[in-house]
């Protein structure tokens, strides 16, 4: 085991010191050809040290865009995407007209998505991926990527969709009936075509037949017919539902709850 540490210590001591000799060489073109090499080799963090080194150089050169170009992956390469994007974005400003702008811009947008965290925490670069990846769509309309691009939208959009779940269902959780019902009602607007959209209108339901259980007396009437008028707007959009009969046993329990209240007051 200690042999093998050993190696594996001599070897990176030998990368570095490999490497700072080739930044000490006073030959740009030398340097460029070390980058390519170590580019090639997929040594990445080697190859992005030299393509930084030797850049100033090369400015006004036609080997730039090339050099700019691999310079961009390696951080890529190496997942750095933040930084990444940034390159791309400056790579794409330098060179519009280039034959790789297409390439660069999905894969400025791909970065985003790459950045993309699960569900329950912050969704900013998921949303960020969504609205790069349609304005790639858009700009590059006949494009080999728009399959991949739609298909990260959607990724996308249903992380965003399972992170709205998962707020609405929390306050379900913690007895916040209320906005529970908000929460599922707004889920249902804004994603109506999803596969658990009935599922969604019947924890709207639930949520509010909740809050009328836990209600005021002088609050009862209203909220127990608020259950009735959102139920019969499921039976309307969700005729065909297998959760039709749950939302049945939910119309008659607020029924049977306003006789009892309308018994009450006479």
């Amino acid at each position: 085991m200690r042999y093998i540490i050993a190696i594996l210590v001599f070897s990176l001591l030998a990368g570095c010191g490999g490497i700072n000799k080739i930044l000490k060489n006073k030959d740009p073109h030398y340097k460029l050809r070390m980058a390519e090499q170590y580019y090639a080799k997929k040594k990445y963090n080697y190859a992005q040290q030299i393509y930084e080194d030797v850049m100033p150089f090369f400015k006004a050169e036609k080997e730039f865009e090339d050099i700019y170009y691999k310079y961009a992956y390696t951080a890529y390469y190496q997942r750095d995407y933040m930084n990444a994007e940034n390159l791309f974005k400056t790579y794409l400003e330098i060179f519009p007209n280039s034959a790789r702008a297409e390439e660069i811009d999905y894969m400025r947008a791909y970065t985003f998505y790459l950045q993309s965290p699960k569900p329950e925490l912050d969704q900013t670069n998921t949303i960020r991926a969504m609205n790069m990846m349609q304005i790639f769509i858009n700009t590059h309309p006949g494009s080999t990527r728009i399959p991949e691009a739609n298909a990260i939208i959607d990724e996308a959009r249903k992380k965003l969709e399972i992170k709205d779940f998962k707020s609405a269902q929390l306050y379900f959780d913690i007895g916040q009936f209320k906005a529970a019902a908000v929460s599922f009602s707004n889920l249902l607007d804004a994603y109506p075509e999803s596969e658990s959209s009935d599922s969604y209108k019947l924890m709207e339901v639930r949520s509010y037949f909740r809050y009328a259980e836990m209600s005021v007396a002088g609050k009862k009437e209203e909220r127990f017919s608020k259950v009735i008028e959102v139920a019969n707007d499921f039976m309307d959009r969700f005729p065909e539902s297998k959760l039709v009969k749950e939302i049945e046993v939910f119309i008659n329990l607020s029924q049977n709850n306003l006789k009892t209240l309308i018994n009450e007051q006479t």
